[in-house]
């Protein structure tokens, strides 16, 4: 389901949840999610994107660290907000709560995937698992010094076909492809580019019946709420965070409600 809207450059992003999340979102145009597993170089990535502009703090209620900082581009302000290092999504500790509930609840307009290169196949079930979430997304596949060190080649735009999104190849360390993250980020945010992600199709007809007719009440009491599918198989799955979330009524919440800009 792509998420388009009326208004051409709109953020996506739910502020009143991101403000909720701890984010301090004044002189704020476009919240970006820097998302990876453990050791891809994504604080290196990180550290480009905001320089000195940057603090740390924890998430409210939580003793994880939360890294976020800033910068400009083509008259636009980013806040990056740098998530837990996961190998998944699926909510089996505080990390991976975090960050799955960051990119579910706070609807970042951009995330950005940090891949290492040279463990491509390892770091794509994480990539998988945000677009489940999101379809607004970047793969950083980062690294690429070490992976031509091992003589490893990718085809960055049969990747990026297969997947749906921009994957821009970089060496953080040596600000190598950092440029042309920035305009990849910048493509998706303003909706330049629109991303046709990856969706994970085979189950069996049983599961297939049961989602479908769980994301029909979910509709139908949570109209406008994107990803339904993928709120009802983690629903089906006994994932407590959502549970709860439906039934607080939270997961309303996720509806496109503010999309103007603080002045």
């Amino acid at each position: 389901m792509n998420q388009q809207h009326n208004c051409e450059n709109c953020p996506v992003h739910h502020k009143e949840n991101l403000i909720r999340l701890g984010i301090a979102m004044d002189r704020v145009d476009y919240v970006i999610a820097l998302a990876g597993n453990p050791n891809t170089g994504k604080s290196t990535v990180f550290n480009n994107l905001t320089g000195l502009r940057q603090h740390t703090g924890n998430w409210p209620g939580k003793t994880v660290t939360r890294a976020e900082g800033g910068y400009s581009y083509a008259d636009k302000r980013y806040k990056v907000v740098d998530l837990p290092g996961t190998y998944s999504l699926l909510s089996t500790s505080t990390d991976e709560e975090v960050a799955r509930n960051f990119i579910l609840f706070g609807r970042p307009d951009v995330t950005v995937i940090v891949a290492d290169a040279t463990r491509l196949e390892r770091n794509l079930n994480l990539a998988l698992q945000v677009l489940e979430i999101t379809d607004r997304a970047v793969l950083c596949l980062n690294l690429m010094d070490e992976a031509r060190r091992n003589k490893i080649e990718i085809d960055t735009r049969a990747l990026s076909r297969e997947l749906g999104i921009p994957v821009i190849p970089t060496a953080a360390r040596q600000k190598e492809g950092m440029p042309e993250l920035i305009a990849a980020i910048e493509e998706v945010a303003s909706g330049k580019f629109v991303c046709r992600p990856h969706r994970i199709k085979s189950r069996s007809p049983k599961l297939d019946h049961a989602v479908k007719t769980l994301t029909k009440k979910l509709e139908d009491q949570f109209p406008g709420v994107p990803n339904l599918n993928w709120v009802a198989l983690r629903l089906l799955e006994g994932d407590q965070t959502i549970i709860e979330a439906v039934r607080s009524g939270e997961l309303g919440l996720l509806k496109p409600a503010d999309f103007s800009i603080p002045s």
